[in-house]
Parts: structure tokens; sequence; C-alpha cells
């Protein structure tokens, strides 16, 4: 009887063993070790080193180089491999564009003065600044400010009208204001002031026609809607019939061109 508890207890305990065995051997294998990442390539590149305002003169504290994604470093970027002195290429360029702190500088943002005044430093190529008398009432009671887009109307006494008669004519479409008084760069926070000049950016056949428009009558500038700022092809057209100092006329349904004489 002793001896068949033995057995039994041997058995037993065989049996443990396998089973132990056998759940041992169907656990998962450990998991592979996670390569690490390839470390980020960068490049340094040239940013704002605090808010740079329109009109602004770049100083060296101003600008410096900071650490890059080189995948995202687009060609318009200034690198410091291509251009380690450019921090000192840059000291002395005029602001055109605002940037925040941390924007990476682009050529098109600054334009190099080399002595000129600022205004002349910020104007594209073939463009001219030409100044415009307001007042609250000719300039959207004061809310025309720096970087709008505005229309310029004349209204002017009909000559060919038996009877005393004025009549307005839009003559400029969709013009940008590049200052109001000396101000050529509008603050969030900036309250509205009543400027006496306004200073628009016009092709050189404009100019013409908006001189010319001063010996004719008042000129009043309009403010257009921030969503409406893009010329369409009937503006065009319009601002066409402004060359060679001549005006446009409707009335009464009927567009007519004339010199204003």
């Amino acid at each position: 009887m002793k001896a068949a508890r033995l057995v039994v207890l041997g058995v037993a305990i065989a049996a443990g063993g396998i089973a132990a065995y056998l759940a041992a051997g169907s656990k998962a294998p450990p998991p592979p070790p996670v390569a690490a990442a390839p470390p980020l390539e960068t490049v340094d590149v040239l940013v704002a080193k605090s808010d740079l305002t329109r009109g602004q003169v770049i100083q060296s504290q101003d600008v410096g180089w900071q650490s890059w994604p080189k995948d995202a470093a687009n060609a318009n970027f200034i690198k410091k491999p291509d251009r380690p002195d450019a921090i000192n290429d840059f000291v002395g360029a005029i602001v055109r564009v605002a940037m925040l702190a941390g924007d990476p500088i682009r050529g098109p943002y600054v334009v190099m003065a080399k002595g000129s005044g600022f205004m002349a430093a910020m104007l594209p190529k073939g463009m001219r600044a030409v100044a415009v008398d307001i007042s609250a009432v000719s300039s959207a009671g004061g809310f025309i400010l720096p970087d709008d887009f505005v229309d310029v109307v004349l209204t002017h006494r009909d000559k060919s009208s038996t009877v005393e008669k004025y009549i307005s004519d839009t003559i400029l479409r969709n013009v940008r204001v590049l200052a109001v008084d000396q101000t050529i760069d509008q603050k969030g926070d900036a309250k509205v002031a009543i400027g006496r000049t306004a200073t628009l950016e016009l092709t050189e056949s404009q100019a013409e026609t908006l001189e010319l428009s001063h010996q004719l009558g008042t000129i009043t500038l309009t403010l257009r809607s921030i969503l409406d700022s893009a010329s369409s092809a009937s503006e065009e057209d319009d601002e066409a019939n402004g060359r060679g100092h001549s005006i446009n006329t409707v009335r009464f349904g009927v567009s007519t061109t004339g010199t204003g004489h």
C-alpha cells in the first residue's frame, strides 16, 4: 500500500513537471529590440530674432541663425552653409513685409536701400508713390490705413450740362495705400487717426491720371473690403480707360470716355 502511494505521488510529480515544461514552451518570444530613430538632420537658417515691422531698418541684433529641419528648409530660406556672412549682409536692409520673431528671412521680404529713402526702397520696380490730400470725409472716416486697398473717385462738374450738375466717377481701382501721413505700418492695437495725406502705390499712367484729376474736381478714397482686393478683368479694363489722361464717365447706363477738358 505504501509502495502504491509512492508510485502515485511519483506519477503526479512527473505530470506536473511535464505540464510546467509545456506551459513554459508556449510563452510568446520576447519582442525584438526597437531600432533607434536616426538623428534629425538640421541646417542653420537666418530668422528674425524679434518682431520686424514694415519700414524698419534691420540691425545686427534683429536677425540670427536658428536650427531648422533640413527637409523643411526650402530654397527661399537663407542657409548658413550657403551664406555664412548673411547677418552682416542684411544689416541696414529695410523690411518690406512685416515678420514675427522666428520667421525665416526671405529675400523678397527685405530690400537693400543702398542709401535711398525707405519709401523709394520699398516701392516695387516700375511703381510710383503719389500723395493725395485727404480728410475724414474723403478717407472713409479715417479708417483707411497703410496696406489697405482703395478706389479713387473723382467728383466734378458736368460741363456738358446746361445746368449746374456734378457727377462722380471711379478713376482708379484697387490701389494700395503705402502710408497715411508718415505712418507706414499699422500696429494691431493702434487707434484710428485722421491723416491729412495718403500715399498711394500707382503705375506711371495711374499717377498721370490722378494728377490730372486734381485739376478737374474733388478726390475721394473709398475703402475696399479685404475680401475684394483682387482686381477683376472688368476693373482692369476700367483702369485702362484712365490711361492717356482720359476719364471714363457712366451716365444713365451709357459709358463714354473723354479728356475732361
